[in-house]
């Protein structure tokens, strides 16, 4: 279908569509925009930004500062466009399914500590191994076969890049339960520990060997010529 005019006062689509239509023509793929051209764009929509943001959920890119260190705090980037939501059955089609409401995300987000479930790494925290890129969490719904055999939908906290990564498969307590129950005796009573502290307690092996991970290539061909390995 063509494209509406953002600007059209006869087209009927809502500030979300918008905005949408606005990044595609007047700002473009891999620009940068700040929050006075949007409010100018917008002049008397309270919730302008809001609406912008609302087209994360389906599937448009649009970073922040925090998130793309060449941009200033007043600035974001349009990295890529989603979903056509002006066409209302994509739309429709797109549309997340069972919502996170701000109460749950809040609690979901204290439980998990504001740390990525899966990696982690703290929201606002850089990446290690590229420090221009600061984390985004989020909260979403993950379908979990539980230990007896039923799937649910559960809340979890993850960051912007764990999420784009996954491949949509359920989360499997019925198989983490498996592993732990095949573990000898010592190495339940270990994990054990670790539930209950909520954190994995490494020992000077596990920390000596994170900490030779960590050593360039030849630096690690140092580290074994020193012990005659």
């Amino acid at each position: 279908m063509d494209l509406p005019t953002w600007d059209d006062p006869d087209f009927k689509g809502g500030t979300m569509v918008r905005a949408a239509l606005w990044l595609m023509q007047e700002v473009g793929e891999g620009n940068a925009f700040t929050k006075e051209q949007l409010r100018l764009a917008f002049p008397g929509v309270t919730q302008a930004d809001r609406r912008l943001r609302d087209l994360r959920d389906f599937q448009w890119s649009i970073l922040a500062s925090t998130e793309d260190a060449s941009l200033v705090a007043e600035q974001q980037r349009f990295v890529r466009a989603g979903v056509p939501v002006w066409d209302p059955a994509a739309r429709r089609a797109a549309a997340p399914q069972n919502a996170v409401t701000a109460k749950e995300k809040q609690a979901t987000l204290i439980r998990d500590d504001h740390m990525c479930t899966i990696c982690g790494i703290s929201g606002g925290e850089p990446y290690p191994e590229d420090s221009t890129q600061t984390a985004v969490l989020s909260v979403s719904r993950r379908p979990t076969v539980l230990p007896d055999g039923t799937e649910r939908l559960m809340l979890t906290t993850e960051c912007k890049r764990c999420r784009a990564g996954a491949d949509g498969s359920p989360a499997r307590a019925d198989e983490v339960l498996a592993a732990i129950t095949s573990l000898d005796e010592d190495d339940r009573r270990r994990l054990h520990r670790w539930m209950t502290r909520g954190r994995r307690v490494h020992t000077p092996l596990d920390r000596a060997w994170n900490s030779y991970l960590r050593l360039p290539a030849d630096a690690r061909d140092d580290i074994r010529a020193n012990l005659g390995t």
